[in-house]
């Protein structure tokens, strides 16, 4: 499994390994999971060229994950977990691709909250040169470029390193721009203010990058209120886009963003109501399956802007 991240790496090219911190590194890395918890780093125009050329057909998810997330603990097996259940489903060419991103693991929930939004926002400019990476490297393989669809999922506060990523991609590398790179972007349990998605903010460019936009939220998502008190203290008081779904629909772009309400599930699938996007046993997760059904084609229809999934 390929990978992308900015954290520190300790060790040799071959056999290095991730550093216990949450401190962002000031060099961008491309790897691939080796053995015994050790990654082995590549040039990013090789893991570009890999990618293309792998499998005629593939499509990539690229999967930035939540705070309070590590490597080997949580990240890598969710991503696993959730190849897994693309394999279900018959969508094997589509291949998940970690963005990493450094998280703290301290003791007490608001303080690593703290520590992980200061590295998110740090983490966006990071995103926003893998971007700019891939477009320079788009330019120089003109004659042979990736055609692949690359769809995104960011989870909780994933969400605000991919917002904070196409934020800086317009204002510093683009100059007021973003390319229009996504064909699904996935936002769950989004943990950004709710009015994000609207014209004139932060998040509109995760609308004007990618084709659909579907928003996956729960009101009694344990992991919302929590954010909220840890906002407050900054004087942010928005509500989070993973507790309630947009605010003001009419600012946002028709036909193009869905909210998916999933209150009536979420909390059998995690005690937190959090990560309600993976299975537990046999026991298939609806947002998942929507998911699922989005990436075999699936539309967003005129008047349709909000859905209510239940489990089957």
């Amino acid at each position: 499994m390929y990978f992308i991240t900015n954290r520190i790496l300790e060790g040799e090219d071959k056999e290095k390994q991730f550093k216990k911190t949450n401190e962002c590194s000031p060099n961008l890395h491309f790897g691939k999971v080796g053995s015994g918890e050790t990654v082995t780093v590549v040039k990013s125009s090789e893991m570009f060229a890999d990618l293309r050329d792998f499998d005629g057909d593939s499509e990539f998810l690229l999967y930035v994950h939540g705070f309070n997330n590590q490597p080997w603990t949580d990240i890598f097996p969710n991503a696993e977990k959730m190849q897994n259940q693309l394999n279900d489903a018959e969508l094997s060419y589509i291949k998940v691709l970690p963005i990493i991103w450094p998280c703290d693991d301290d003791f007490g929930v608001i303080k690593d909250y703290w520590d992980d939004q200061e590295a998110a926002d740090f983490s966006g400019k990071f995103l926003a040169r893998v971007i700019g990476k891939l477009m320079e490297w788009q330019q120089i393989n003109e004659g042979n470029p990736c055609m692949k669809r690359i769809h995104i999922m960011a989870h909780s506060m994933g969400a605000r390193v991919f917002m904070k990523s196409l934020s800086y991609f317009s204002k510093h590398i683009a100059r007021g721009g973003v390319p229009y790179l996504f064909k699904n972007s996935f936002l769950m349990a989004p943990d950004i203010p709710n009015e994000s998605l609207e014209k004139k903010e932060e998040g509109h460019h995760i609308c004007t990058a990618s084709q659909k936009v579907i928003c996956y939220y729960a009101n009694d998502d344990m992991a919302m209120p929590a954010s909220k008190i840890a906002n407050v203290k900054n004087l942010v008081f928005s509500r989070r886009l993973g507790h309630s779904g947009p605010e003001d629909w009419t600012s946002i772009p028709d036909s193009k963003v869905l909210a998916a309400n999933c209150d009536s599930f979420n909390n059998k699938f995690d005690p937190k109501g959090h990560t309600y996007f993976m299975d537990k046993g046999t026991k298939k997760s609806p947002a998942f399956e929507h998911m699922v059904r989005m990436l075999k084609g699936g539309r967003i229809k005129d008047g349709d802007r909000r859905i209510v999934l239940k489990q089957s």
